[in-house]
């Protein structure tokens, strides 16, 4: 597969451009436009907030399905501090139980990326920074609240101005100790919660950092659900695949 970087494409019109079999990774699509377009047997995911198909919203579909499907994951919006606490709890036991399940593997593997998506080590590494951005830098309002062991998607072009360093190498270890240290936190603010708290705005610094607007406590807090929940997902896909192979 050829890898091509970035081409600007913000603002064109493509007539007939032919994506057939492309691999599209970090694509922003906001604002897109797509008309007479050909999704035949294409796997699509990412943030579906506003995307309309065929004139219908997509976002709330997709989530009420993914319920059906597992209904637990109706925790991760709960709009109570002891809704959250649950919530928070089922993210702690599945972490748990994968980590032990990781840890079968030769450490080598869980440095190893399985088709080109983050291996179990930068997943967690996402994960610190996912915790940095909107607990840290939103709910505690820290202007500096990144590690520089954190990772970005590829859309950040330069890691270091929000403190990141895209040459660390953390040992397994060393960085199970950091998220350990970051997952507490989380758990500590959701205990600690009120409810009025979760209704206060959450304005972020004037620094360097995601997010650049305005959210409430309760919105930064299910963000951080999501996140854990969507990542233990592909955290859990992978390992089946690297168990098959080691």
């Amino acid at each position: 597969m050829t890898y091509e970087k970035g081409p600007k494409l913000s603002g064109a019109r493509l007539e007939n451009a032919d994506f057939s079999h492309a691999r599209l990774h970090a694509p922003d699509f906001e604002g897109v436009k797509v008309t007479d377009g050909w999704f035949y047997g294409a796997d699509i995911s990412g943030d579906l907030e506003g995307l309309r198909l065929n004139g219908v919203e997509v976002g709330p579909l997709v989530v009420a399905e993914l319920e059906r499907r597992s209904p637990e994951r109706r925790k991760l919006r709960a709009p109570d501090p002891p809704g959250l606490a649950d919530g928070w709890a089922m993210i702690e036991a599945m972490w748990e139980t994968t980590v032990s399940r990781a840890r079968q593997l030769p450490e080598a593997k869980l440095f190893e990326r399985v088709d080109d998506e983050w291996s179990f080590v930068e997943t967690l590494r996402h994960l610190v920074m996912a915790t940095d951005s909107w607990l840290r830098r939103m709910v505690k309002g820290m202007a500096h609240p990144y590690h520089p062991w954190g990772l970005a998607g590829s859309w950040l072009v330069d890691p270091r101005a929000w403190g990141l360093d895209p040459e660390a190498s953390p040992s397994l270890e060393d960085l199970l100790a950091l998220r350990r240290e970051r997952m507490n936190e989380v758990g500590e603010t959701i205990s600690a919660v009120s409810a009025v708290e979760l209704d206060r705005v959450c304005v972020p610094p004037d620094a360097p950092g995601h997010p650049a607007r305005e959210h409430t406590v309760r919105e930064c807090l299910h963000v951080i659900l999501v996140e854990e929940w969507e990542h233990h997902g592909y955290a859990v896909r992978d390992l089946g695949i690297l168990e098959e192979v080691s």
